[in-house]
Protein backbone atom coordinates (compact mmCIF):
# COMPACT_ATOMS: atom_id res chain seq x y z
CA UNK A 1 0.00 0.00 0.00
CA UNK A 2 1.41 3.21 -1.26
CA UNK A 3 1.79 6.13 1.01
CA UNK A 4 2.61 9.77 -0.77
CA UNK A 5 5.03 12.11 0.77
CA UNK A 6 4.42 15.68 0.16
CA UNK A 7 6.66 18.41 0.74
CA UNK A 8 5.15 19.60 4.17
CA UNK A 9 3.55 16.00 4.96
CA UNK A 10 3.20 15.39 8.71
CA UNK A 11 1.26 12.07 9.37
CA UNK A 12 3.40 9.80 6.41
CA UNK A 13 5.34 8.06 8.69
CA UNK A 14 2.04 7.57 10.92
CA UNK A 15 0.33 6.33 8.18
CA UNK A 16 3.16 3.67 7.21
CA UNK A 17 2.75 2.12 10.87
CA UNK A 18 -0.85 2.29 10.98
CA UNK A 19 -1.02 0.11 7.00
CA UNK A 20 2.11 -2.37 8.56
CA UNK A 21 0.08 -2.89 11.96
CA UNK A 22 -3.12 -3.42 9.72
CA UNK A 23 -1.33 -6.39 7.68
CA UNK A 24 -0.41 -4.49 4.97
CA UNK A 25 2.84 -3.61 2.96
CA UNK A 26 3.87 0.02 3.23
CA UNK A 27 5.64 1.51 0.02
CA UNK A 28 6.99 5.21 -0.03
CA UNK A 29 5.81 7.22 -2.66
CA UNK A 30 7.36 10.40 -3.13
CA UNK A 31 5.32 13.52 -4.49
CA UNK A 32 7.74 14.16 -7.03
CA UNK A 33 7.91 10.61 -9.16
CA UNK A 34 4.87 9.57 -11.26
CA UNK A 35 5.90 5.87 -10.84
CA UNK A 36 3.07 4.07 -8.05
CA UNK A 37 5.70 1.03 -7.82
CA UNK A 38 2.47 -1.26 -8.73
CA UNK A 39 0.67 -0.70 -5.16
CA UNK A 40 -2.77 -1.71 -5.17
CA UNK A 41 -3.82 1.05 -2.28
CA UNK A 42 -3.01 4.80 -1.49
CA UNK A 43 -3.57 6.29 1.23
CA UNK A 44 -2.70 10.59 0.95
CA UNK A 45 -1.41 11.63 4.97
CA UNK A 46 -1.75 14.57 6.71
CA UNK A 47 -0.14 17.99 7.34
CA UNK A 48 0.72 21.08 4.98
CA UNK A 49 1.50 19.89 1.44
CA UNK A 50 3.35 22.96 -0.06
CA UNK A 51 3.02 24.88 2.84
CA UNK A 52 -0.79 25.33 2.55
CA UNK A 53 0.00 27.92 -0.18
CA UNK A 54 -3.13 29.35 -1.99
CA UNK A 55 -5.44 27.06 -0.62
CA UNK A 56 -4.71 23.23 1.18
CA UNK A 57 -3.82 20.85 -1.12
CA UNK A 58 -4.45 23.35 -4.08
CA UNK A 59 -0.67 22.81 -5.31
CA UNK A 60 -0.65 19.07 -4.59
CA UNK A 61 -2.99 18.52 -6.67
CA UNK A 62 -0.80 19.23 -9.37
CA UNK A 63 2.46 16.87 -8.11
CA UNK A 64 3.54 14.29 -10.41
CA UNK A 65 2.54 11.67 -8.19
CA UNK A 66 -1.23 13.07 -8.49
CA UNK A 67 -0.65 12.55 -12.24
CA UNK A 68 -0.99 8.35 -11.74
CA UNK A 69 -2.79 8.41 -8.79
CA UNK A 70 -5.66 10.02 -10.12
CA UNK A 71 -6.32 8.04 -13.04
CA UNK A 72 -5.90 5.17 -10.84
CA UNK A 73 -8.14 6.17 -8.68
CA UNK A 74 -10.86 6.38 -11.33
CA UNK A 75 -9.86 3.02 -12.46
CA UNK A 76 -11.05 1.49 -9.34
CA UNK A 77 -7.39 1.96 -7.16
CA UNK A 78 -8.65 2.10 -3.46
CA UNK A 79 -7.11 5.76 -2.24
CA UNK A 80 -7.80 7.46 1.37
CA UNK A 81 -6.92 11.34 1.82
CA UNK A 82 -6.65 12.02 5.66
CA UNK A 83 -7.46 15.72 6.41
CA UNK A 84 -4.46 17.52 3.96
CA UNK A 85 -5.40 14.65 2.20
CA UNK A 86 -9.26 14.62 1.90
CA UNK A 87 -8.57 18.55 0.70
CA UNK A 88 -5.75 17.13 -2.12
CA UNK A 89 -8.54 14.80 -3.26
CA UNK A 90 -11.53 17.91 -3.13
CA UNK A 91 -9.27 20.14 -5.23
CA UNK A 92 -8.18 17.00 -7.63
CA UNK A 93 -11.89 16.37 -8.10
CA UNK A 94 -11.72 13.13 -7.05
CA UNK A 95 -14.18 14.01 -4.71
CA UNK A 96 -17.23 16.82 -4.28
CA UNK A 97 -16.84 19.99 -2.37
CA UNK A 98 -14.43 21.62 -0.90
CA UNK A 99 -12.62 22.65 2.93
CA UNK A 100 -13.15 26.16 4.56
CA UNK A 101 -11.69 27.16 7.81
CA UNK A 102 -13.49 26.01 11.10
CA UNK A 103 -16.08 27.87 12.68
CA UNK A 104 -14.49 30.29 14.98
CA UNK A 105 -11.57 30.37 13.06
CA UNK A 106 -9.36 28.62 15.57
CA UNK A 107 -7.44 25.22 15.25
CA UNK A 108 -9.23 22.19 16.15
CA UNK A 109 -7.21 19.87 18.05
CA UNK A 110 -9.11 16.92 20.11
CA UNK A 111 -10.30 13.58 20.24
CA UNK A 112 -13.31 13.29 18.20
CA UNK A 113 -16.22 10.94 18.29
CA UNK A 114 -17.75 9.85 14.97
CA UNK A 115 -19.98 7.60 13.59
CA UNK A 116 -19.32 5.22 10.39
CA UNK A 117 -22.27 5.54 7.88
CA UNK A 118 -21.26 3.87 4.98
CA UNK A 119 -19.61 -0.04 5.33
CA UNK A 120 -19.23 -0.71 1.70
CA UNK A 121 -16.38 1.18 0.76
CA UNK A 122 -12.90 -0.54 1.28
CA UNK A 123 -11.67 1.47 3.70
CA UNK A 124 -14.45 0.76 5.87
CA UNK A 125 -16.20 -2.81 5.47
CA UNK A 126 -14.98 -4.53 9.03
CA UNK A 127 -16.70 -1.64 10.78
CA UNK A 128 -20.51 -2.05 11.55
CA UNK A 129 -23.06 0.39 10.13
CA UNK A 130 -23.70 3.27 12.73
CA UNK A 131 -20.72 2.27 14.78
CA UNK A 132 -19.17 4.87 17.20
CA UNK A 133 -15.86 5.27 17.17
CA UNK A 134 -13.18 7.96 18.46
CA UNK A 135 -9.71 9.09 16.60
CA UNK A 136 -7.93 12.95 17.10
CA UNK A 137 -8.98 15.80 15.02
CA UNK A 138 -6.61 17.75 14.31
CA UNK A 139 -7.41 21.25 11.47
CA UNK A 140 -7.15 24.29 10.83
CA UNK A 141 -9.50 24.27 7.58
CA UNK A 142 -11.42 21.11 7.86
CA UNK A 143 -15.03 22.60 7.51
CA UNK A 144 -16.65 20.39 5.00
CA UNK A 145 -19.39 22.36 2.52
CA UNK A 146 -20.49 21.81 -0.72
CA UNK A 147 -23.12 23.15 -2.98
CA UNK A 148 -27.11 21.81 -2.33
CA UNK A 149 -27.70 19.42 -5.33
CA UNK A 150 -24.34 17.95 -4.06
CA UNK A 151 -25.14 17.19 -0.61
CA UNK A 152 -28.39 15.96 -1.68
CA UNK A 153 -26.39 13.28 -4.00
CA UNK A 154 -24.57 12.31 -0.86
CA UNK A 155 -27.10 11.70 1.22
CA UNK A 156 -29.36 9.78 -1.50
CA UNK A 157 -26.33 7.54 -2.98
CA UNK A 158 -25.00 7.00 0.87
CA UNK A 159 -21.51 8.38 0.04
CA UNK A 160 -21.58 10.38 3.62
CA UNK A 161 -19.05 8.00 5.05
CA UNK A 162 -18.60 9.32 8.76
CA UNK A 163 -20.39 12.14 10.70
CA UNK A 164 -19.35 13.92 13.67
CA UNK A 165 -21.26 12.93 16.98
CA UNK A 166 -21.74 15.20 19.89
CA UNK A 167 -20.45 18.98 19.01
CA UNK A 168 -19.75 19.79 15.16
CA UNK A 169 -15.85 20.30 15.94
CA UNK A 170 -15.41 22.72 12.84
CA UNK A 171 -18.68 23.55 11.35
CA UNK A 172 -18.90 21.46 8.54
CA UNK A 173 -22.43 20.73 7.34
CA UNK A 174 -24.67 18.36 8.26
CA UNK A 175 -21.52 16.81 10.25
CA UNK A 176 -20.05 15.64 7.60
CA UNK A 177 -16.22 14.05 8.67
CA UNK A 178 -15.88 11.77 5.68
CA UNK A 179 -17.23 11.31 2.21
CA UNK A 180 -16.45 8.80 -0.80
CA UNK A 181 -16.58 8.68 -4.63
CA UNK A 182 -19.57 7.01 -6.19
CA UNK A 183 -17.45 3.78 -6.93
CA UNK A 184 -16.89 3.71 -3.11
CA UNK A 185 -12.90 3.51 -3.81
CA UNK A 186 -12.27 7.00 -2.87
CA UNK A 187 -12.52 8.01 0.62
CA UNK A 188 -11.32 11.38 2.11
CA UNK A 189 -11.51 11.58 6.22
CA UNK A 190 -10.81 15.22 7.99
CA UNK A 191 -10.00 13.09 11.61
CA UNK A 192 -7.16 10.55 11.57
CA UNK A 193 -7.73 7.55 12.04
CA UNK A 194 -4.04 6.55 11.57
CA UNK A 195 -3.40 8.15 15.76
CA UNK A 196 -5.75 5.76 17.10
CA UNK A 197 -4.34 2.28 15.95
CA UNK A 198 -2.58 1.40 19.20
CA UNK A 199 -3.11 1.49 22.83
CA UNK A 200 0.19 3.04 23.46
CA UNK A 201 -0.33 6.23 21.49
CA UNK A 202 -4.06 6.47 20.56
CA UNK A 203 -7.03 7.72 22.64
CA UNK A 204 -8.20 4.20 20.76
CA UNK A 205 -7.58 1.62 18.19
CA UNK A 206 -11.13 2.80 16.70
CA UNK A 207 -8.64 3.91 13.74
CA UNK A 208 -6.99 0.54 12.79
CA UNK A 209 -10.32 -0.69 10.91
CA UNK A 210 -9.70 2.12 8.38
CA UNK A 211 -6.26 0.23 7.58
CA UNK A 212 -7.27 -3.65 7.72
CA UNK A 213 -10.74 -3.18 6.07
CA UNK A 214 -8.52 -2.29 2.89
CA UNK A 215 -5.97 -5.50 3.31
CA UNK A 216 -8.88 -7.52 3.86
CA UNK A 217 -10.82 -6.32 0.47
CA UNK A 218 -7.30 -6.95 -1.48
CA UNK A 219 -6.70 -9.97 0.02
CA UNK A 220 -9.83 -11.25 -1.24
CA UNK A 221 -10.51 -9.30 -4.61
Amino acid sequence: MGVVSFPGSLDDRDAVRAVRLAGGEPVALWHADRDLARVDAVVLPGGFSYGDYLRCGAIARFAPVMESIVPAARDGMPVLGICNGLQILCESHLLPGALTRNAGLHFVCRDQRLRIENTATPWTGTYDTGQEIVVPLKSGEGGYTADAETLRRLEDEGRVVARYMGTNPNGSVKDIAGICNEGGNVVGLMPHPEHAVDDLTGPTTDGLAFFASVVSSLVSA
